[in-house]
């Protein structure tokens, strides 16, 4: 089986293997791929600012080179770098030879395909400009109409699934009724699961960023 690790750059185990069980919705055993959940080994348990997102990159490369030097490692077919920041994915790219996918990238060309113009509704606005600066820096300027930020805390937020969704909800309305956005991404791989309820609930596509890094490496090894 190919073995596709899912390296979550912040160290809540459950939330690891929140993020893996969705990828496996589309990285399917029984079509050949094993989604392993790597859970970095220092760091905070949630994202939320500049700062930790710079300090992640090393904790995410630790985890690709501690899993690759390990008896699985030559099983290893790719690599799915779970926050929505993508740190480490350039640096592991010149690591390695195999695939390696950010889930901000894979969300936003699955948002911008077609010409479409799409924003993004998150709950850090602690990485509000980093999201602005990925955006410009894989050329999608032109097309992006921003983000869209829920109120309060983002750690309480993420206490309360049901709250976090609802505002999420209002956010992507906000995208598309106040900025014309004609797609909206979810910003944050610990959303995964709101943004599965949220798939269907508007009139424009709203871009889940597991299952459109899940989709891209798909497509890759394919």
């Amino acid at each position: 089986m190919a073995l596709v690790a899912l390296v979550n750059p912040n160290t809540s185990g459950a939330t690891t293997e929140m993020m893996a069980a969705i990828a496996r919705r589309t990285l399917r055993p029984e079509d050949g791929y094993d989604v392993r959940g790597v859970t970095v080994a220092a760091g905070p348990s949630m994202l939320v600012d500049e700062e930790a997102l710079r300090a992640s990159v090393r904790h995410v490369l630790d985890a690709a080179d501690r899993l690759l030097a390990g008896p699985d490692g030559p099983r290893v077919a790719a690599f799915v770098v779970s926050a929505f920041g993508d740190p480490g994915v350039e640096e592991l790219r010149a690591r390695t030879t195999v695939p390696v996918v950010g889930i901000a990238e894979a969300a936003l060309r699955e948002a911008g395909a077609e010409g479409r113009r799409f924003g993004i509704a998150t709950t850090t606005p602690g990485l509000a400009a980093a999201i602005d600066a990925r955006a410009a820096r894989l050329g999608w300027s032109a097309r992006y109409t921003g983000v869209r930020l829920t109120p309060g805390d983002p750690r309480r937020l993420a206490a309360s699934p049901e709250e976090m969704t609802e505002r999420l909800a209002e956010a992507v309305d906000r995208c598309v009724r106040e900025d014309g956005a004609e797609a909206v991404v979810i910003g944050g791989g610990p959303l995964g699961e709101a943004a599965e309820v949220l798939r269907h609930r508007f009139p424009v596509p709203v871009v889940g960023p597991i299952p459109a890094a899940a989709g891209e490496v798909l497509r890759l090894l394919a």
